[in-house]
């Protein structure tokens, strides 16, 4: 039987896909954009006639009725990344969430996450029956397949085929249940850079060497440091994230992969969210790979890499350096990602940097301004990056460089990129706690 035979024997509605979901079943599915939107809708219009069904994925693109507090007991969400339809819907109860290195992704997949089903938003076949798993899917699905009894795919003729080395395929033969729905992809917009976020990424800039491997994050900073690094040259990229500045760089020539030390010539991700545009780039680029998240933060493997420059948003740190970037107090905000791995990585790297950069101040609700550089961080504030790793702290107003300086070398530092308007406070309580002389 050919492959083609076999799409057709397994070709089933989206009705009838999702029937196959029984009671007490673990089901991963991709984040973001390879989330199989209809299979997901017509799974939760079942929610009724199933109990203790986990649906388990991140970083969520579509506000799924299923995280509602009504479906409790029904359908359960667990993320591995909180993003911001999970934010708007935990406090309804129906939502667990888990933080954690990307980097072990794939012991999390097979010892704690431990899916029966898989469900994913897959291209259309190739001429071998191959099927991409998309912008996101490759993050993890190649280990979620191997342990889960059932997979079903939904093709989506939307999805790019996305390049990548076997694990970022799977095949018709490989698979269940086929069905097909079309719709367009989930983006995320980029909000306009500010001028402040110009500034902390001039900062940066000057830091990165023409031939170094980059890092970048969401967020307008990363769009800002995107804008001023088009006059480098030959730039490489290793990234967990590919995003729309990338593509900007990208199609300016300024990122050739020339001198990578790792896969050199090629644009290595895990996956991409953004603009349809950047899909668009995605889609049989041959000159982009996607890869398990667990080898692309690999500490190790990021390392390889000449010149490695790691760029990552915190939330607020402390006055030694602690850099919290995933909770607002015991809030959870989004997650641990790859932050701390790329961090590491880029310190393990022959002439690598990282940095954590973020605006001095937050506004409060009342309009009052509150900094975000702080003698002690507020109660249940998660350490996302130890101050024996945060190498560079960015703000507005400069740049901090701590690794293998003083406590008091520290503070000093970072109440000198403090805004003007806290710096003042932040030395009076530097002394009350005994950290400065």
């Amino acid at each position: 039987m050919s492959w083609k035979d076999t799409y057709q024997h397994k070709l089933v509605s989206v009705e009838d896909a999702a029937a196959v979901i029984k009671s007490n079943d673990r089901v991963w599915y991709p984040p973001c954009a390879s989330a199989p939107f209809d299979l997901i809708n017509a799974i939760s219009k079942r929610y009724k006639e199933l109990e203790n069904v986990e649906m388990i994925s991140g970083l969520l693109l579509y506000p799924f009725d299923y995280l509602k507090a009504e479906y409790k007991g029904h359908l359960h969400h667990h993320t591995v990344f909180m993003g911001p339809y999970e934010r708007k819907m935990y406090s309804q109860g129906n939502v667990e969430v888990t933080s954690y290195q990307f980097s072990h992704t794939d012991w999390l997949t097979e010892n704690i996450i431990k899916p029966n089903v898989v469900i994913t938003e897959v291209s259309p076949p190739d001429e071998k029956g191959n099927m991409s798993y998309g912008p996101l899917g490759t993050f993890n699905n190649n280990i979620a397949v191997k342990y889960a009894d059932t997979v079903i795919v939904q093709i989506n003729n939307e999805t790019p085929y996305v390049y990548g080395e076997k694990e970022a395929f799977i095949n018709v033969e490989d698979v269940d249940y086929i069905c097909e729905a079309d719709h367009k992809l989930a983006e995320l917009p980029q909000p306009p850079v500010t001028e402040i976020e110009k500034t902390i990424a001039s900062y940066m800039v000057e830091y990165i060497e023409n031939g170094s491997t980059v890092q970048i994050g969401l967020g307008g900073v990363a769009n800002a440091v995107g804008f001023f690094l088009e006059n480098h040259k030959d730039l490489g990229v290793h990234t967990e994230m590919f995003v729309d500045s990338m593509v900007t760089l990208a199609e300016k020539g300024v990122i050739t992969g020339s001198q990578k030390t790792l896969n050199p010539g090629e644009i290595t991700c895990s996956f991409g969210i953004g603009s349809k545009k950047m899909y668009d780039f995605m889609n049989r680029n041959k000159n982009l790979k996607c890869y398990p998240i667990s080898y692309i933060a690999d500490v190790n493997n990021i390392a390889k890499n000449n010149k490695f420059i790691s760029i990552n948003n915190a939330l607020m740190c402390d006055l030694t350096g602690q850099a919290c970037s995933e909770s607002l107090g015991f809030n959870q905000f989004s997650g641990t990602g790859g932050q701390l791995d790329f961090v590491r990585g880029a310190m393990m790297s022959p002439g690598g940097k990282s940095f954590l950069a973020f605006r001095s101040v937050a506004e409060k609700k009342d309009g009052s301004l509150v900094s975000r550089i702080t003698a002690e961080l507020p109660p249940g504030a998660v350490i996302t990056t130890p101050r024996t790793d945060t190498q560079y702290v960015v703000t507005e107003f400069g740049i901090a460089e701590l690794r293998g300086k003083s406590i008091e070398q520290r503070v000093k530092a970072l109440i000198s990129i403090a805004h003007p308007d806290f710096r003042e406070k932040l030395l009076f309580d530097a002394k009350k706690y005994g950290l400065v002389s």
